[in-house]
């Protein structure tokens, strides 16, 4: 893979109203962050992710990296430290 190619290490559980997870999504682009996104409305299986995460709360948005670990409601720093850690 060359280093020009990105590869989703991060999966957002998001939903389609969710102006927390747009923000986010706009300012992971920007920064050219590769992330998956899940559809919590759509998915009944990555509700019950985020559900597990969040004590039981569909809070979005929800990330979970590459190494299992979870973060509700990120900032975009958070983001990049957490990606930084697993790089």
């Amino acid at each position: 893979m060359s280093a020009t190619e990105t590869v989703a290490s991060v999966t957002m559980y998001s939903t389609p109203w969710c102006g927390y997870c747009h923000r986010l999504k706009s300012q992971m682009d920007r920064e050219g962050i590769a992330y998956a996104v899940v559809d919590i409305e759509q998915d009944p299986d990555a509700a019950f992710v985020v559900e597990q995460v969040n004590g039981g709360n569909q809070t979005v948005p929800t990330l979970v990296y590459s190494d299992g670990s979870a973060q509700t409601n990120p900032s975009l720093a958070q983001v990049k430290d957490k990606l930084a850690s697993l790089a």
